[in-house]
């Protein structure tokens, strides 16, 4: 395990501090030296990429750390009940994407932008990303000579390859490999999956995307499948979903069950509840609720994704669960509007929070408990802030650690409505 290697390290480097001043070199500068020596060894690429913020401290001083980060966030509303991390954090993100160009010398690369920048890092094997997955991008960054594949350049808008998006099903293993392409025409496109195929038998569909925008944005509008179906499948909590290329889907599918399985304690369901899923995108969460609730509606914007969860409901034989697509605070508006009740609401939104038009009609609505998932802890305390002006107060807290060796971190917070 990565902690373990960590350790190691720190303890290498307190063995070589000198013992006395006969070192050419200060022992500060011999300090500074070993510390770069220790992350070289622990990432070739660290703090060139930006991802991993926390790789240099030890896996429990990161749990540590984000849960005194967090607590300093909410405790103005209540208090977190600890941090829930991984046995074996390496390797967690099931979903890699690679940007495709070319180093000052022209040699193909591919790897990650630099954090703020469109510079690409090139990355071999990455600590966070399935093992798989970088295998699989490695195959076609050696595949692209010989298929005279030429990699898409920002600067001259030249070029065909932009993006390789690889997602991998933790329960099933089914794979999906989406080439992002600057126009729809592949080169020798069946015996470009024959030959990745056989170097990885294990894929399951290929697709290539259309992306001929300048644009920051990795997915284009236009698809098309040249091998197997559009999307893979996965299981969370005893239950299957298909994930297309677009759909959203936890990174880290392992936190991803434990996350779930607290935020639905959290919900405290009898089997009775009206249950409102915003946000619901493919439809994990309320599925799972629906388990044991009395109805679930899901609300999501993203039409690709409801399509998803509509055919996974149907998939698991979950009878008690609509699914719309709409804007959730518009939708929870006409339910008020409508004088329609719902007992909780399950909220999972992006990194930005929720806008206060979604939280105006979240408080028009009342429910009786809030749930909200939160992958950004300073728009969860922005949030809180509002609703607790509103009536509501927090009742518990707690910390997922979804993104180890990154600042990141999911939290999951219950609020219950105040009685006047």
């Amino acid at each position: 395990m990565l902690p373990g290697v960590v350790y190691f390290y720190e303890q290498e480097e307190m063995k070589m501090e000198p013992r006395s001043n006969q070192s050419s070199k200060p022992a500060g500068s011999q300090r500074t030296n070993q510390k770069q020596k220790k992350e070289k060894n622990i990432c070739p690429v660290y703090k060139k990429c930006g991802a991993c913020q926390l790789l240099h401290m030890d896996y429990a001083a990161q749990l540590r750390y984000k849960k005194e980060q967090v607590q300093t966030l909410l405790k103005p509303y209540g208090k977190l009940e600890g941090m829930i991390g991984m046995d074996a954090p390496e390797h967690y993100r099931h979903k890699v994407h690679a940007v495709f160009g070319r180093d000052a010398r022209g040699n193909v690369i591919s790897g990650v932008y630099k954090e703020g920048t469109h510079i690409i890092v090139p990355v071999e094997n990455c600590l966070l990303e399935n093992e798989k997955a970088d295998a699989i991008i490695q195959t076609i960054r050696g595949m692209l000579k010989s298929f005279k594949i030429k990699v898409y350049d920002e600067d001259t808008d030249y070029g065909l390859l932009r993006h390789v998006l690889v997602r991998v099903g933790y329960k099933t293993g089914q794979i999906m490999v989406v080439l992002v392409l600057r126009s729809p025409i592949l080169p020798s496109k069946n015996n470009f999956v024959k030959a990745l195929r056989k170097e990885h038998p294990e894929i399951t569909t290929v697709i290539v995307n259309v992306n001929d925008k300048s644009t920051s944005m990795v997915l284009g509008e236009k698809e098309q499948v040249i091998y197997g179906p559009r999307y893979i499948e996965d299981e969370l909590c005893g239950m299957k979903f298909k994930i297309s290329p677009r759909s959203f889907y936890q990174v880290n599918p392992r936190q991803t069950e434990l996350l779930y399985q607290k935020a639905i304690e959290y919900a405290e369901l009898s089997g009775r509840e009206t249950v409102l899923d915003a946000y619901c995108g493919t439809g994990t969460i309320g599925m799972i609720a629906a388990t044991r609730a009395g109805k679930v509606i899901g609300v999501e914007l993203n039409k690709d994704a409801v399509r998803d969860a509509v055919a996974g409901a149907k998939q698991n034989q979950v009878g008690n669960i609509r699914f719309y697509q709409g804007d959730a605070g518009a939708f929870m508006t006409s339910m008020a509007d409508a004088g329609e009740k719902v007992d909780v609401v399950l909220m999972d939104p992006p990194r930005t929070g929720s806008s206060e038009t979604f939280l105006s009609a979240l408080v028009k609505l009342k429910p009786k408990k809030v749930v909200y998932v939160s992958c950004n802890p300073e728009t969860l305390a922005r949030d809180l802030k509002y609703l607790c002006g509103k009536g509501y107060r927090m009742r518990k807290g707690v910390g997922v650690d979804m993104f180890p060796f990154t600042k990141h971190v999911e939290v999951i917070i219950m609020m219950r409505l105040v009685e006047k």
